[in-house]
């Protein structure tokens, strides 16, 4: 077991320097940009911002979904759209861990442990997608053995209008559904690392 672990490590580690980068964030797509530049506010009692995510709510653990809660939503919101990101996998494009969208302008916070479904019925009209592990609903941090510390970003979008997609839509289906439409933006960062 050791051995395994060693050898995943070296692996790992190896890995490294291969990731998207945050750039690829959809938070930092210039085509996403709010319009008028206004910003949310994106908090989880379960972590400070740029804090370690605890592990219950990682692959390693119970693999539940944070408890997040948001203010500073503007008054035309007709929509919003919770994304999370891991720019440090190593990949080309970030990857998914959460895509809720269809989220109520009055909805103010997320408990924890969303049920892994399509559709939500405890919250009108919003919907989950699948994430890039295959998956509906969110899927915890579990980076590589010796990848070092990831990043996961929180992005939360408020939208003039509803997204119009189809079911599951991946990320660059709804970055062409949010051109255009995003009025203000909150983000959340949580760190993870596997040992």
């Amino acid at each position: 077991m050791n051995v395994i672990h060693a050898v995943r490590s070296v692996v790992g580690h190896a890995f490294r320097p291969l990731h998207a980068g945050a750039r690829k964030l959809l938070s930092h797509d210039v085509q996403l940009a709010p319009r008028s530049g206004a910003s949310l506010s994106l908090q989880s009692p379960a972590f400070e911002a740029n804090g370690e995510i605890p592990r219950k709510y990682s692959g390693e653990g119970e693999n539940l979904s944070p408890p997040l809660n948001w203010s500073g939503i503007p008054g035309q919101t007709r929509e919003l759209l919770l994304i999370c990101e891991d720019p440090d996998a190593p990949k080309v494009e970030p990857f998914v861990h959460w895509v809720l969208y269809g989220l109520p302008p009055s909805q103010t916070r997320l408990p924890e442990g969303v049920p892994a479904m399509e559709a939500l019925a405890s919250i009108t009209d919003a919907r989950q997608s699948k994430n890039s592990a295959g998956d509906v609903g969110y899927t915890g941090p579990m980076p590589p053995v010796g990848h070092g510390v990831h990043h996961y970003h929180f992005q939360l979008f408020a939208l003039d209008e509803p997204v119009r997609v189809d079911n599951n839509p991946d990320r660059r289906d709804l970055a062409a559904a949010m051109s255009g439409h995003v009025l203000a933006v909150g983000e959340l960062i949580g760190t993870y690392e596997r040992k």
